[in-house]
């Protein structure tokens, strides 16, 4: 074919909608949007060609399904957003100061950060010159082009340009690889890309700067530091004030923090990743597991407890040895008598304990959903960088059971849970949850017939409780599908806690067995679920939930009764006992305080009531109550406010059944 044919030769590019048109081959998504509306071309950020994101730019030379995407695309455009804008920020921080070396600069969760070598430290000041600086960049609408160059040419650039780590940065591409480049603007980075079609793309009022960090250079303390700038970015102004205020609120929120405050738990270096419960954090906990296990019993689970050290055949024969080893506790015993020591390790889960108390004893199908809870607590190794106050730790207790059943009761079982889950969640205070279906991998054992029913199992049991979902396929586990419950709190972030896994393969490997209605032996399905997770990671998230101001039921300190003279005190302690023998969890506090200090004391520790009692209190038999976050005090007879506070004080599952 000659190069005048090539020229004049048509691409099939088949639209969103369905609909073919022919286009000159070398056609751009921007040439595209261009003949479809005015308006589109003038909003188009991207385009998706043959399921891969690319710049308008790139030219189409072969036939070809196209999606034109416009800020509206959330995903798209913030991952692009965000990727110009870290790009928008280096070239900021390079014409301010010419001197400063650049590296790397990726998206991350909510934004960017880029990596630079500078001798002096960035400074907040620093910080607002470059977004200035920015703001003036994104105004100048500068284009964004890109190019595919050589390798040695790339890197006779970056040295011509002193720019060390982009040498580097070359060196390490593997050969046959495109090396890009991009341009905004005269300001050129390697990337892979894509990119917006110019710098007036990126909102000028939805980024913000949020910190500098050292980082070292690829992550090798070996190498040098650099000075790592954290942004953010949006698609709109409102977004990023809604973000900024989510940030203000989580900090303020930070269980660490309210920890602290209220008493509840420390942790010291002395025990990495272990809690040191305090008394109030203590009953927080405590409150929190007497409120599960009612909730599994009255669901007919029947709770168990196994040993927290065993031997490592157990872990060998489940596969958690060789799959999970790094992450468990080993513990070496000089037994009597042994001519080796013996190697156990402080379980990491519960499942292999279960299935050897399932295993005692002959099993039948009429014994069969066997649901075994646990409140177990395992240890698993976690490295020092990733460990989180409460939400990430070494030491923790699962609210942890399996179910073991026949796989014509898995969907039943399935639906079950799911209610379970869904009243447990409401009782905590956590209207909202959504619900990911984890579907068969590549790799996997079992029949697709056998997939099939078990994946159809669990979609029918979401269906049943009317609860969203989405679908995330290939992501299940080898064994069998999952679900993972995502919980939405006050401020709007998602915490996945509850998990629900069918598992045929642990009961094959421990042998674990019973008798059919055929009187031949089978398998059981082991379902593992879990609704809080863990109770450490759930009560930071409660903690965070509610700021700290925790509803009656659950808060450690229920009631202060709180004398303002000292003529008050016998009945002040009258009415805490009366209080106490309700089961209020209630104090009585008569120190030679002011009544402000003292309201604004137990007001700080967050206790939801406090009961003001002075000569006329004592004279009328009332009380004052002032509750937290309230400026008014209401004065109420003592009797009624007692017979109150029992009620507002009782477990949301007791107040039903009473």
């Amino acid at each position: 074919m000659s190069d005048a044919a090539e020229d004049i030769r048509e691409v099939q590019i088949t639209l969103p909608d369905g609909a073919v048109r022919g286009y000159p081959s070398g056609v751009t998504g921007a040439g595209i949007a261009e003949s479809l509306s005015k308006s589109l071309s003038k909003a188009a950020i991207a385009a998706t060609v043959n399921g891969r994101l690319t710049d308008l730019s790139q030219p189409i030379t072969e036939d070809s399904s196209v999606a034109i995407h416009t800020v509206k695309d959330e995903a798209i455009a913030l991952e692009l957003i965000r990727h110009d804008a870290a790009h928008i920020m280096a070239r900021a921080v390079q014409e301010i100061w010419p001197d400063v070396k650049v590296t790397i600069g990726p998206v991350i969760e909510n934004g960017w950060y880029y990596d630079f070598d500078r001798a002096e430290p960035f400074t907040t000041e620093d910080l607002a010159a470059i977004e200035k600086k920015m703001r003036e960049i994104i105004a100048l609408r500068d284009p964004v082009t890109t190019e595919v160059w050589e390798r040695d040419r790339a890197i006779r650039h970056y040295e011509a340009l002193n720019e060390p780590y982009k040498v580097e940065l070359v060196g390490m591409i593997p050969e046959g690889q495109n090396i890009r480049m991009y341009w905004h603007g005269p300001w050129q980075d390697l990337c892979r890309g894509p990119h917006l079609a110019h710098t007036g793309q990126v909102p000028a009022d939805a980024f913000k700067l949020m910190s500098v960090a050292g980082a070292y250079w690829r992550g090798d303390s070996s190498r040098p530091m650099l000075q790592r700038i954290y942004g953010t970015a949006f698609r709109s102004k409102d977004d990023l004030k809604q973000h900024l205020y989510r940030l203000e609120e989580a900090a303020k929120r930070d269980h660490r923090k309210l920890g602290r405050e209220m008493k509840l738990f420390h942790m010291q270096e002395e025990a990495p990743g272990m809690v040191f419960w305090h008394p109030d954090g203590w009953t927080l906990y405590r409150t929190l597991e007497d409120y599960m296990r009612r909730r599994l019993r009255q669901a007919d689970y029947k709770e168990i407890r196994t040993p927290q050290v065993v031997d490592r055949k157990l872990w060998e024969a489940s596969g958690h040895w060789e799959a999970y080893q790094e992450h468990m506790f080993l513990v070496e015993v000089e037994e009597e008598h042994a001519r080796e020591k013996r190697i156990n390790a402080l379980k990491p889960m519960n499942c292999p304990c279960h299935v050897q108390v399932y295993n005692q004893g002959l099993k039948s199908y009429r014994d069969l959903p066997l649901r075994l809870a646990e409140f177990g607590a395992c240890h698993r190794y976690e490295p020092s960088g990733s460990m989180h106050g409460l939400m990430r730790v070494r030491g923790f207790t699962q609210d942890d059971a399996h179910i073991f059943c026949t796989e014509d009761q898995i969907e039943s079982e399935c639906a079950g849970f799911i209610s379970l889950l869904s009243s447990v969640y409401a009782d905590l205070g956590f209207a909202k949850f959504d619900i990911k279906l984890s579907t068969r991998p590549e790799v996997r054992i079992g029949s697709d017939e056998t997939w099939d029913k078990v994946e159809g199992a669990l979609e029918n049991a979401i269906l049943q409780v009317g609860v969203p979902y989405q679908v995330d396929p290939g992501e299940g586990a080898f064994y069998g599908p999952k679900l993972d419950f995502k919980l939405t709190d006050a401020i709007g972030r998602e915490w996945q806690c509850g998990t629900f896994q069918v598992d045929a393969q642990l009961p094959d490997r421990l042998g674990a067995e019973y008798v059919g209605e055929d009187g031949d032996k089978h398998r059981p399905y082991m379902l593992h679920r879990a609704i809080l997770g863990s109770f450490e990671r759930f009560t930071g998230v409660l903690i965070e939930h509610f700021a700290g101001r925790f509803p009656l039921w659950l808060a450690p300190r229920q009631v202060v009764v709180a004398p303002i003279v000292s003529g008050a005190n016998d009945y002040a302690e009258q009415i805490m006992m009366a209080l106490r023998a309700k089961g209020v969890r209630a104090e009585a506090d008569l120190r030679n305080e002011k009544i402000n200090y003292k309201v604004r004391e137990h007001s700080l520790a967050k206790v939801p009531v406090i009961l003001a009692v002075g000569a006329r209190e004592v004279a009328d038999r009332t009380v004052s109550i002032r509750r937290l976050g309230e400026q008014r005090t209401e004065e109420r007879p003592v009797d009624l406010t007692m017979a109150r506070l029992v009620t507002e004080a009782m477990p949301p599952d007791l107040a039903r059944a009473d």
